[in-house]
């Protein structure tokens, strides 16, 4: 579909990163790293790869009333993202910010304070959505239930693609399965929302929760579609991982993009397993996928 736009209800952070020989332990200090700053945020993150895939993207969220978000706006303007729905909170409440630490393997951890993210309105998120003229909805979970929720019910009102990334995990909301989401897990969070170990089996429990389809991320190994009772593992083309920050992200991003453009599901998910893959062979949660993930989508 021809200017199909995606709207993504998504965090804002601005991320701190440390890479290190390898991560800590608890309690333990790695010594001897090198720090960057930049653009974060899983929706953010988001909707940078849904742009440079081509897409006519807006953002939904929040920032502080501080240098950090007037950067971090700045930054998505430059990307050809619309920001116009991204709101300024003042009264001290401050831009999200994430520390990362990257091991030589292109592993992580990551700790997250939400700030301006967890102050968002839902009603006005769900304003936002309705005159957005949006042709696919993404949201996900370093926002409130009631900011995901709102999303929800946008998306269901305008009768166009809902897809929510249920990350970091915790429980579905209440009322979320009734708006049908197409839910993008990787393989841990599926386990920690159904109790299941294998893939297909948590694909199948989600899935028989939402009435919907479930794509689980398997990283190296590409994704696990589970469609109408039927499960296909889709592979991952073989790449050297340089850092695997925001790797989920862009597969949302594009896979949400694709659905935007009325694509079948599953070229839909081989589309965003792509985008992924080139997005780990540079380092940080964007890096520079001009090239990779915006090419290979």
């Amino acid at each position: 579909m021809a200017g199909a736009r995606v709207v993504v209800v998504g965090s804002i952070n601005v991320d701190m990163v440390v890479a290190a020989e390898r991560l800590p332990g608890p309690g333990e200090t790695v010594a001897g790293g090198t720090l960057t700053r930049s653009g974060g945020g899983k929706g953010a993150n988001q909707a940078v790869a849904a742009a440079r895939a081509g897409g006519d993207v807006a953002l939904v969220g929040a920032v502080g009333d501080d240098d950090l978000g007037a950067g971090a706006l700045a930054e998505l303007a430059a990307e050809g993202i619309d920001v116009s729905a991204v709101a300024r909170l003042g009264d001290g409440v401050p831009t999200g910010v994430a520390l990362i630490v990257v091991d030589a393997a292109g592993d992580n951890q990551i700790a997250v304070a939400s700030g301006a993210n967890h102050a968002l309105d839902p009603d006005a998120v769900r304003a936002a959505v309705a005159r957005s003229g949006a042709h696919a909805v993404l949201t996900g979970f370093e926002l409130p239930d009631a900011v995901v929720l709102a999303a929800a019910e946008a998306a269901s009102a305008m009768d166009v693609p809902l897809i929510v990334n249920p990350a970091p995990a915790r429980a579905l909301p209440d009322g979320l399965a009734a708006h049908h989401p197409i839910l993008t897990p990787n393989e841990h969070e599926a386990t920690a929302l159904t109790g299941e170990p294998d893939p297909d089996a948590a694909a199948h429990a989600l899935a028989a929760r939402t009435n919907a389809p479930v794509v689980v991320t398997l990283g190296a190994r590409g994704a696990l579609l589970h469609d109408g009772g039927q499960t296909t593992v889709l592979p991952a083309p073989p790449v050297e991982a340089v850092d695997t920050t925001g790797a989920g992200d862009v597969f949302s991003g594009v896979l949400t993009l694709a659905l935007a453009e009325d694509a079948p599901l599953r070229d839909a998910v081989a589309r965003a397993i792509d985008a992924a893959a080139a997005s780990v062979t540079t380092r940080g949660a964007r890096g520079d996928h001009s090239s990779g993930g915006a090419s290979a989508a």
